[in-house]
């Protein structure tokens, strides 16, 4: 298969990945509730959305017998797990105590250059000019969206939803990095296995005494389900194929679609203006995508890998 062909279908897996991870932000507003009718508390949601689907993993390793990873892969495991397993789902259900989901989708819109700035550092990939040049416009407009919705101002949850976006940039690169060695699936899996020491137990001294909605359970197992286990199937598929830089940025239009699915999910309102930024954003993407950007790893990443090493 061609580069070309790699890289449209890692595109597509990613922005499978995308339109999942998407509705993480209304379903995790729906498990924590508001801080004035608070439901799930934010740890169980964190905790117990990476155990469950730890349990989900054992199964799926088992039955499809996947090798068990090597030494070398461990601090990249561990590296993927502080980002997308502790440090992201608990910033953002922090954060969404306090904020609404269209709120944190506008903020958490500069994940896509986070991911972009995280692999040109870790994987030593070298995107050209132009490509740059449409990552910060896409992030431009949409922190430019964020302002004007805020009327110019940050609320203090900001700073746990830019925390949940650092964790998430770091955590994607590992696990891109470790998809180019093991199937994507494989790699989810045993970052969840491998956290369960954490996790389980957190979930168990979290778990919530006080009743809560029936809604909040089922936001609960989507962000198992989906967001935690299945997204990642397709999102590190889709790094590993198309290249970190570059599919990385069709997180883009993920915010834009979190404020589509708050609308029947939270029932929160959708306006004009978040249309157009929407388009404008998506149009960055496709105009990035046909920019040059060197996929390829420095060739003392190479070297690293082949005498048995890591860099996550």
């Amino acid at each position: 298969m061609s580069t070309r062909e790699h890289e449209a279908q890692g595109l597509w897996f990613g922005l499978l990945g995308v339109v999942i991870f998407a509705m993480t932000l209304p379903m995790t507003r729906l498990a924590v509730g508001p801080a004035a009718d608070p439901q799930l508390p934010p740890l169980f949601v964190t905790a117990g959305r990476a155990a469950f689907a730890g349990l989900l993993s054992i199964a799926y390793l088992v039955l499809t017998r996947a090798p068990i990873p090597r030494r070398a892969d461990l601090p990249a495991l561990a590296v993927a797990a502080a980002g997308t397993v502790i440090g992201f789902p608990l910033f953002l259900a922090l954060a969404l105590r306090h904020v609404d989901a269209m709120h944190a989708a506008v903020i958490t819109g500069v994940l896509p250059l986070g991911t972009a700035i995280a692999a040109a550092v870790h994987l030593r990939q070298r995107p050209s000019v132009g490509f740059w040049i449409c990552a910060a416009l896409g992030c431009a407009l949409v922190l430019a969206f964020a302002a004007h919705r805020g009327s110019g101002r940050l609320d203090a949850a900001d700073a746990l939803l830019l925390l949940a976006v650092a964790s998430a940039s770091v955590g994607y690169v590992a696990g891109a990095q470790l998809s180019r060695r093991m199937r994507a699936e494989q790699v989810i899996c045993w970052v969840l296995v491998l956290s369960l020491p954490v996790t389980a137990p957190l979930t168990w001294l979290a778990w919530p005494v006080q009743p809560v909605r029936p809604s909040a359970w089922a936001g609960l197992g989507y962000v198992t389900l989906f967001s935690m286990w299945l997204g990642f199937f397709a999102w590190y598929r889709g790094l590993a194929l198309g290249g970190t830089v570059r599919v990385s940025q069709v997180q883009l239009v993920q915010p834009f679609l979190a404020l589509l699915f708050a609308v029947p999910v939270l029932g929160e309102q959708l306006d004009a203006t978040t249309l157009i930024f929407s388009l404008a954003v998506i149009a960055t993407v496709f105009v990035g995508k046909s920019m040059p950007a060197d996929t390829r790893r420095h060739p003392a990443t190479a070297l690293e890998s082949s005498e048995g090493g890591s860099r996550p």
